[in-house]
């Protein structure tokens, strides 16, 4: 009987001619590896297509903990289980980095009390977005205004039809794709229409869910806080059946009321951390190549594609890197940041600590996978130009995983932007996200949609990825121009 991991490994082999037929003749100055790094990092690849140590790290973290909201219990206990199994897993300078943490959860239940009450009475599945205030006590009654999209919202013009006393609704939909590239102009609905709506009188929020899933689950997700501003209105996603159920219903002519009862709100200042762990360098142990997940997760799923697998993910790698028992020239630091849902603050937290320490210029590169665990498809990178046949090369040698060769212009994942601002070199493995939001910021974001040959691919690419970073000794950032430091 023919394996799944066989199986994978023919469908790989023919994404990989795919990827060579496309791929266009190679730059004259291409990057030479040396063959012991090119025998070390194919035999790395090799493990990582025959471990399940990523699954089985995503399975205990999602089975033992659950949700981690961020701020919450759960997420101090997945803390200590990070610190646990990177203990036990063999990594060195395993330590929490803690920082302060403003708490925000939804209160009683993960679907909070949403009905049409007018012309068609009905429940709906709702959900408050992160940083939504809760309905008076008693809940609220008032009338909908429909908006078909987020710039129809951003156009109103109050002085014509006041939206006073009243609650509005958006409805942009999303449209999936392999990059994810649809989300960001999906998501300003969840993060900006809350203020938009307040500034106008409005009483509450609600918007299609940001998604591509026909499912009834809402997706959650935060609000932004333009200059630490917080929300006094309630904002729920609604599950896209119920959203095109409210736009039938207007379409018809006919006037929709809503009734609200939420419990969501800020709770108070409370102490979050990252969990970090290392192997340090053989000959350059102070430079630092940074792979990294999040440790926290939304509370209606078990956040085993966001973050989970990710976590996962970059831990098996690492430990690959040291199970063949030689040191890489760099240090590789896996950091599991604490607090990412709910705008990266443990992102923010470690970059400015690195400020602070004088350890910022130190940070050669990084990365993070946050996507879920579908396969790899491509390696892109923003790093000097210098650096750039660096990168080609690499993507050469990861064809036979399938994956191409994406653009110098890119980021290095959400926890990687705040040291990416302030000067660091990143790269992506970018994986295919064409199912990623059927899943993200719902309670369907479970194990098992986890499919463990997809995963050990993402380990083999990210073991050969991580040793060709870490045992280098190529400087990704711009030369200094000593002109311009004077």
């Amino acid at each position: 009987m023919t394996s799944r991991r066989t199986v994978f490994r023919s469908l790989i082999a023919g994404l990989a001619a795919a990827g060579l037929a496309g791929a266009g003749a190679l730059a004259q100055d291409r990057h030479q590896f040396d063959e012991e790094t090119l025998a070390t990092v194919h035999t790395l690849s090799e493990a990582a297509l025959d471990s399940d140590l990523a699954y089985d790290i995503t399975e205990d973290l999602t089975t033992k903990i659950g949700p981690r909201l961020a701020g919450t219990p759960q997420e101090a206990r997945a803390r200590d289980w990070a610190v646990e199994m990177l203990t036990e897993l063999g990594f060195e300078n395993v330590r929490v980095e803690e920082f302060e943490l403003d708490l925000w959860t939804r209160g009683h239940s993960i679907y909070e009390e949403v009905a049409i009450t007018a012309p068609f009475p009905q429940p709906l599945y709702a959900t408050s977005l992160g940083g939504a205030a809760a309905t008076p006590e008693g809940g609220l009654e008032a009338e909908v205004v429909f908006f078909a999209s987020f710039d129809d919202l951003l156009a109103f013009d109050d002085a014509e039809d006041s939206l006073a006393g009243k609650l509005v609704f958006v409805n942009d939909r999303m449209v999936a794709g392999r990059s994810g590239e649809g989300y960001g102009w999906a998501n300003r609905k969840r993060t900006q229409a809350w203020f938009h709506a307040e500034d106008r009188g409005a009483l509450g929020v609600l918007i299609r869910s940001v998604g591509t899933s026909s499912n009834r689950f809402a997706h959650t997700g935060m609000m932004s806080r333009p200059e630490g501003r917080t929300a006094t209105i309630p904002a729920l996603a609604v599950s896209a059946p119920d959203a095109d159920q409210i736009e039938r219903i207007h379409d018809s002519g006919e006037t929709i009321r809503v009734r609200l009862q939420t419990y969501a709100g800020w709770r108070g200042e409370v102490i979050s951390g990252n969990v970090i762990a290392e192997i340090v360098g053989s000959e350059a142990p102070e430079e630092v190549v940074v792979i990294g997940a999040h440790l926290d997760s939304w509370d209606t799923g078990t956040g085993a594609l966001d973050d989970g697998a990710g976590v996962g993910i970059v831990t098996a790698a690492a430990r690959l890197i040291m199970e063949q028992g030689e040191r890489p020239r760099r240090t590789i630091r896996v950091i599991l940041f604490g607090s990412e849902e709910v705008g990266l603050v443990g992102a923010r937290a470690y970059a400015n600590a690195r400020l602070q320490d004088g350890t910022l210029a130190d940070h050669v590169i990084g990365s993070e996978s946050d996507f879920g665990a579908r396969e790899v498809w491509r390696l892109s990178s923003n790093v000097a130009d210098h650096a750039i046949p660096f990168f080609d090369e690499m993507h050469v040698q990861m064809q036979h995983l399938g994956i191409t060769r994406g653009p110098n212009s890119g980021g290095g994942g959400p926890d990687m932007l705040p040291l990416q601002m302030m000067g660091m070199p990143v790269a992506r493995l970018n994986q295919n996200g064409e199912d990623y939001f059927e899943f993200h910021h719902t309670p369907n974001d479970t194990f098992d949609k986890i499919v463990p040959e997809e995963m050990a691919q993402n380990v083999a690419a990210w073991v050969m990825f991580t040793w060709f970073l870490a045992d280098s000794d190529m400087d990704f950032r711009d030369p200094v121009d000593p002109e311009m430091s004077e």
